[in-house]
């Protein structure tokens, strides 16, 4: 009896070992899968094969030894690349296929780096993704901003993009002199205009933006200019002559864009 215990408590103790070797083993295999690459100063974590999936090509090369590649401080592999971009280039070997986000905007950078990385399916989704979107009409964004000096009209901001409105009124909180929780809802006549009625004159003759309960909003001004920065940020061309009479473009009566 004592013999049988023996043993089989020999053939657990066998089984456990050989077990946790074997999860050992396996461990190891997972890391040494894996590779860390430092790309522009953003870190990427990824398996040995996706970045061999593509023969041939620059991270296919660096795997297997036969581009050189610099290290960094911590050993990872250094790239010299826009560390933005390298999501759509490392989602495009995963995926095996281009999937960039709503609005992307840049690809002519991405088919820089499609081209650096030797990716030649990455660079004729991305020519073909830019040609599609060149044939593709635009509707055109109007913006106008007018200044009338009259209390009773003040200073109107019209949009036929109701986007652009919204990201002015964000814009108009964050400026305010006052604690807003939001937007002043008096100053907003529709999805396309706002419009800065209340206001008053102060001494220099700056005009100050009041709300109806008298709440200091800003200057028209300031408004004025954060408008104009908001509408050059987002791509709108301006339209209007500048007089040059008038000083800065902060004093035209009327400013006139398009996109």
């Amino acid at each position: 009896m004592e013999r049988k215990i023996n043993r089989r408590e020999k053939e657990k103790e066998y089984e456990g070992k050989h077990n946790s070797t074997e999860d050992v083993n396996q461990g190891k295999n997972c890391k040494s899968t894996l590779m860390t690459l430092n790309v522009g100063g953003y870190l990427y974590i990824t398996q040995k094969q996706t970045l061999t999936k593509y023969p041939d090509t620059f991270l296919e090369g660096i795997v297997n030894g036969k581009i050189l590649c610099p290290f960094d401080a911590d050993g990872h592999y250094f790239i010299d690349r826009d560390g933005l971009l390298f999501r759509h280039v490392l989602n495009f070997l995963r995926n095996g296929e281009l999937l960039l986000p709503e609005g992307f905007r840049e690809n002519q950078l991405l088919a820089q780096e499609a081209e650096f990385f030797q990716l030649k399916g990455l660079a004729e989704e991305v020519k073909s993704r830019w040609e599609k979107e060149q044939l593709t009409p635009r509707e055109t964004t109007f913006l106008e901003i007018t200044d009338n000096h009259d209390r009773s009209q003040g200073l109107r901001i019209f949009c036929n993009a109701p986007d652009f409105i919204s990201k002015i009124k964000s814009r108009i909180v964050l400026v305010s002199k006052s604690r807003l929780d939001g937007f002043p809802e008096e100053f907003s006549i529709s999805s396309n205009i706002i419009q800065f009625k209340y206001f008053i004159k102060s001494e220099n003759g700056t005009r100050l933006v009041l709300k109806e309960d008298n709440t200091f909003v800003c200057t028209l001004e300031t408004l004025k200019f954060e408008a104009i920065m908001m509408a050059l940020k987002c791509g709108f061309r301006l339209l209007t002559s500048l007089d040059c009479s008038k000083g800065s473009i902060v004093h035209s009566d009327a400013l006139h864009f398009i996109k």
